[in-house]
């Protein structure tokens, strides 16, 4: 497995269909989708010789806590299905590697489950929901996990369609049909592993809400549970209840930036969903320089969207991140050799950022910025 794409092959042939797409598809037509990729690849890196990089340092600060890479795993729901205890593994992996996990509200394994397993504090990602109890008790559950920060996604009070999720008919635990059982049987080291997983359906929703103990799918929860009524002044409540490091996660616009600021966010995070939600919005990466320009020094600004390489974490710091979310790139880990395979995704874009700092004659990765990018 020499590049993230050997990982997403291997995920494609492991893991059921159904799951497989789920973590690979965008939005309607996938406009946005592309976009991430293309515009990512479009900025070329400006080449240097005969520069001193014999030490060169890939460390860096996340929320003011040491990472060894500018990278944070994205919450990725129902990473369970991709690979049996997919939730403990990749966190697990992150703790390995010294950089954050974040765990989302839609994970099958609870966050108890993923606090139990691990040593080190996660980040936990919360929706915004109708059931303000509910939304309590999950800010009460992270607490007494530990979790080190919130990162509340703002991008989802309703669900952008999928059509390979509809047309699979994708649902958690996938249902019993013949296409379905034939997906599973020709798969038996992923059946295993989810057979031997702790749960097989949402950890940290199913029981806890009326109306929802069988819950059995996102599209369902969005549907009943998530606010479409969001708004900023909601976040003063969330703040009441979590004192802690806040992320706001969904921002594409530099006057959403601002707001984000003004609401006390300690970081925000540039981003379209993976092009699963709006399409036709633009890319992550043409927006980030202007969200940049917008906050300033006020808050740190990740960047998520369409990273598959080391190269792609160089041409996001270079105009402004401080660090990376990767979500498809690490699950494509999890889907080829569970565990493994993430330590695998992570060496890979560590081992492509270190190259390519070498290349353009740079020693750390604080001082990566415009001068690596070449000009026309």
């Amino acid at each position: 497995m020499t590049c993230i794409e050997d990982l997403r092959e291997m995920a494609r042939a492991r893991v059921p269909k159904p799951f497989f797409d789920y973590a690979e598809a965008g939005s309607y037509a996938q406009e946005t989708l592309r976009a991430n990729r293309e515009d990512l690849s479009a900025i070329k890196l400006r080449q240097r010789v005969m520069v001193n990089v014999a030490d060169r340092s890939l460390s860096t600060t996340i929320l003011g806590s040491f990472a060894s890479l500018p990278l944070v795993l994205a919450p990725i729901g129902s990473c369970g299905m991709q690979w049996g205890d997919g939730e403990i593994l990749a966190a697990r992996a992150a703790e390995e590697a010294n950089i954050p996990f974040t765990l989302s509200t839609m994970s099958i394994c609870s966050i108890e489950d993923v606090a139990a397993a691990t040593t080190r504090p996660f980040w936990f990602q919360l929706y915004v929901m109708k059931d303000r109890g509910f939304m309590r008790e999950l800010i009460q559950r992270a607490k007494a996990a530990s979790c080190s920060a919130m990162v509340l996604t703002l991008d989802l009070q309703v669900l952008g369609q999928r059509h390979c999720d509809i047309r699979n008919g994708m649902t958690v635990p996938l249902r019993p049909n013949l296409r379905n059982v034939w997906e599973v049987a020709t798969r038996p080291a992923w059946a295993m592993s989810v057979l031997r997983g702790r749960r097989k359906t949402f950890g940290n929703l199913a029981g806890h809400v009326k109306g929802m103990e069988s819950v059995n799918s996102l599209a369902q929860w969005t549907s009943q549970q998530f606010d479409p009524s969001l708004n900023w002044k909601d976040l003063d409540w969330i703040r009441a209840e979590w004192p802690g490091k806040l992320v706001l996660k969904g921002i594409l616009d530099p006057e959403d930036a601002r707001q984000a600021v003004a609401a006390g966010a300690q970081a925000v995070v540039v981003s379209n969903h993976g092009g699963r939600q709006l399409d036709g919005a633009p890319s992550s990466i043409s927006m980030l320089p202007k969200v940049v320009e917008a906050v300033g020094s006020q808050t740190e600004v990740l960047f998520d969207g369409g990273v598959r390489s080391g190269q792609d974490i160089m041409r996001a710091l270079a105009l402004g991140a401080k660090s990376c979310l990767i979500g498809r790139s690490y699950v494509y880990g999890l889907g080829a050799a569970g565990q493994a395979g993430v330590t695998r995704a992570l060496d890979i874009l560590r081992g492509e950022l270190d190259v390519s700092m070498a290349l353009t004659g740079v020693h750390n990765v604080q001082d990566i910025d415009g001068r690596v990018l070449a000009t026309s």
